[in-house]
């Protein structure tokens, strides 16, 4: 059978990186292949060149057997191959049809939009693929898992019979994730060649037929998932066993450092989002919060880091109340943010890694008049962050955006734990992050808890509570609606509580 898609030789040079080595990379007509390695292997800059957002420098694409030149997404498109990518290009303000057929509108007297007969078409398209969404609704009404869906709407409305999905759990629920499974598992029931980009080993043994690992540019093999074991993926990928359960120390002597009493907040759309939440976190632990995404968890980060004003309730840091401190109060108070989106929130792309290293404190640690920056105290600061904390980078100097998510993620790491806090809130701080990377900072949130700082963590990913946690707290419509030692309960029972099941 002549292959889907296959890739012959592909070479890929960026300034000082060989991103992609003579890669040859083949898929099956009517499988799903997924494509896995740590960040940085190469993956995305395959797709990317597969997608037509990048030229190869050297080798062949060949789709159903002929030799394509692809020089961008509109060639990739005409030969049936769409991507839905992890940042989502959609209208926030437009409609889901509106989305969906946008550049291929159909009309009336060849000037009015035919809307209704739009809304016929796209439905037909949903009852086929078993895709549920509501049309007629904005895309900035709809939650992440949905907006998904309308992305793949988008890409086989547009003739995809190759779908490459790019990290596509990433910012799902699990809940949303097996809707997403069952979906692809409809595309391939169809016809549809799909390519499964993922850091997810569990997923890709469950959803892949095939699986290709790349390291550093090369193709390390590719497998068949039904041979395969997280282990054995796990050993293609980094060369080594990864931890997934943590020791940790036992504390000698515990206060309490954080003490949140009946907070409430509103939501940016002015909705309640916090309604009550009562919490305390002692020193030497981490607190887990647990809960599927949407139930007041980014309400509660924003108003402990003070981006968000409550309008009920007290917070005290150690005894002290903060709770109408501000952010940069509150950062010389001794809290660090690991925020959920680094992207919005935890750095700045066009700045170096020097400057992204020490946002935050540059005026009380790297200024003697609050105004001038010691340039060099703050390029020794970062050369030891960077030397500790294994930053992969050609040097300080280097624009943050050029590295990879991992060692993006690192930086932030490395400058929220560099303050010498006593709190730390560390929100998604594995997400979309390789296993080595995801292994990597878990390994230091514990160090930092055996360290003596309290930790809340708050994580949509339920093994990586239950492997960090020493008690974990659930919120659910803005409550927190359970608090249990790691011990003392089960995930099924956790599990039901985030579902809002078992109300105390």
């Amino acid at each position: 059978m002549i292959p889907a898609i296959n890739m012959k030789g592909i070479t890929k040079r960026f300034p000082g990186v060989l991103a992609n080595n003579e890669i040859n990379f083949t898929v099956e007509k009517g499988e799903i292949h997924g494509l896995l390695g740590e960040n940085g292997a190469g993956k995305s800059v395959l797709m990317s060149i597969l997608y037509g957002l990048y030229r190869q420098d050297e080798g062949v694409i060949e789709v159903d057997g002929e030799i394509r030149n692809i020089s961008g997404p509109s060639d990739a498109m005409s030969l049936g191959i769409g991507m839905v990518h992890q940042h989502f290009m959609l209208i926030p303000s437009l409609s889901v049809v509106e989305n969906i057929i946008l550049g291929n509108e159909l009309t009336k007297n060849g000037l009015e939009l035919d809307y209704e007969r739009m809304l016929k078409e796209v439905s037909e398209f949903c009852d086929r693929y078993r895709i549920e969404v509501n049309l007629e609704a904005k895309i900035f009404e709809l939650p992440v898992g949905v907006q998904q869906r309308v992305e793949i709407l988008k890409a086989l409305y547009r003739g995809a019979d190759v779908l490459i999905l790019d990290e596509p759990t990433a910012v799902l629920t699990p809940n949303e994730a097996e809707e997403l499974f069952m979906a692809v598992r409809t595309l391939k029931d169809e016809g549809k060649t799909v390519i499964f980009i993922s850091h997810k080993l569990k997923e890709v043994l469950n959803i892949c037929d095939r699986v290709t690992v790349l390291k550093n540019g090369n193709v390390v093999g590719t497998v068949e998932t039904v041979d395969s074991t997280e282990e054995s993926l796990t050993d293609m990928m980094v060369g080594r066993k990864i931890i997934y359960e943590f020791e940790r120390a036992e504390q000698p002597e515990q206060k309490k450092i954080l003490e949140v009493s009946d907070i409430e907040a509103l939501s940016d759309r002015g909705i309640q989002a916090l309604r009550g939440v009562n919490l305390s976190l002692m020193n030497g632990e981490i607190l887990g919060i647990a809960g599927i995404e949407g139930n007041g968890q980014t309400e509660l980060i924003e108003v402990l880091t003070g981006l968000r004003g409550p309008t009920k309730g007290h917070i005290s840091l150690d005894g002290e109340e903060i709770t109408e401190k501000n952010p940069y109060e509150r950062i010389r108070l001794g809290i660090s943010h690991i925020p959920e989106d680094r992207y919005k929130r935890g750095m700045i792309l066009e700045f170096t890694v020097q400057e992204n290293m020490i946002l935050g404190s540059h005026r009380d640690r790297f200024t003697s008049d609050g105004i001038t920056l010691d340039q060099e105290k703050a390029r020794q600061h970062t050369i030891g962050l960077i030397d500790d904390y294994q930053v992969q980078t050609p040097g300080p100097e280097i624009l943050i955006g050029t590295l990879s998510g991992g060692n993006q993620q690192r930086v932030v790491v490395a400058r929220e734990f560099s303050r010498e806090p006593r709190l730390i809130i560390a929100a998604q701080p594995t997400r979309g992050l390789d296993v080595g990377a995801t292994e990597y900072v878990r390994k230091k949130l514990v160090e930092m808890r055996d360290q003596g700082k309290a930790v809340l963590l708050i994580s949509a990913d339920l093994d990586e509570i239950w492997a960090l946690s020493d008690r974990v707290a659930v919120i659910y419509e803005g409550k927190i609606v359970a608090v249990r030692n790691i011990e003392d309960t089960s995930e099924q029972e956790i599990g039901l509580y985030m579902a809002g099941g078992n109300d105390e």
